[in-house]
């Protein structure tokens, strides 16, 4: 390799070093913005994030500080998570924007309704959680405590559980994205996937089990969702691959011939 060509390669690797670098603090930024006045209604979110429990909570049941700094770090920082969160579309935005120069045309067009979507099913993940499995899920586990037992919540170990169901019913709702892109990338295909549904029931029960709370109603209502989840997954592969899936077919027939 030529000095100059070096010295071009070396120019091209700082650039996008630089832009980098750009987008990161971009997208920081972001995160800050929307950071200060979640943190102003830090305590506001707070009792949001608790009603699920304090609505099941029996007479005499409550939730407790047990840490001196608790209760300003834990709306704090919920303060921080909701702010991240919110501000995910743009930080995804510049995710793309950095590698989008990258890709080919027809990539552009695939790749971004996967975009769109994935950031859609995510937040459809949360609101599934804090709707529908919450309620059921607090409502079960307070009535199975036996009789004398006063339950009480400490708030930093409730938010650390509340967090932690957001974020993995968020990315159990990815499984359509996922699902569409391991078929796209031809690491397994939808013969593959579907002659193979039972495996796949193992898979997601074993996971569920691993993630949600110990009862049987949590890892149900994780279970079942991934399951469908997948199954759409396999549909919009047919769909949104349809060509892809034909061309492929063509050149195994043609190289088996």
């Amino acid at each position: 390799m030529s000095d100059s060509e070096e010295q071009l390669a070396e120019g091209s690797l700082i650039s996008h070093l630089l832009e980098l670098r750009t987008r990161l603090m971009r997208a920081l930024l972001g995160v800050m913005i929307v950071f200060a006045p979640c943190a102003y209604y830090s305590n506001r979110l707070y009792v949001l994030i608790e009603r699920p429990l304090k609505e099941k909570l029996p007479v005499g049941g409550d939730i407790v500080a047990t840490n001196v700094v608790a209760p300003f770090m834990a709306p704090i920082k919920l303060a921080f998570i909701t702010a991240a969160f919110i501000a995910m579309p743009w930080i995804l935005y510049q995710i793309w924007a950095f590698v989008a120069p990258g890709l080919y045309k027809r990539e552009k067009r695939f790749a971004v309704p996967l975009l769109v979507s994935s950031i859609v099913l995510f937040y459809s993940g949360m609101v599934f959680a804090y709707f529908i499995v919450f309620p059921l899920m607090f409502k079960f586990l307070t009535a199975t405590a036996p009789e004398g037992v006063r339950i009480m919540a400490d708030m930093s170990t409730y938010l650390d559980l509340v967090l932690k169901l957001f974020f993995v019913f968020g990315l159990a709702f990815e499984i359509p994205v996922a699902t569409v892109l391991l078929v796209w990338t031809g690491m397994v295909s939808i013969d593959m996937l579907t002659k193979n549904r039972g495996y796949v029931i193992l898979i997601i029960a074993v996971v569920a089990a691993i993630i949600t709370p110990p009862d049987a109603l949590s890892m149900c209502f994780m279970a079942l969702p991934m399951y469908l989840l997948f199954e759409v997954g396999i549909l919009g592969s047919r769909f949104l691959l349809k060509d892809r899936i034909a061309q492929r077919k063509t050149e195994e027939e043609a190289a088996q011939s």
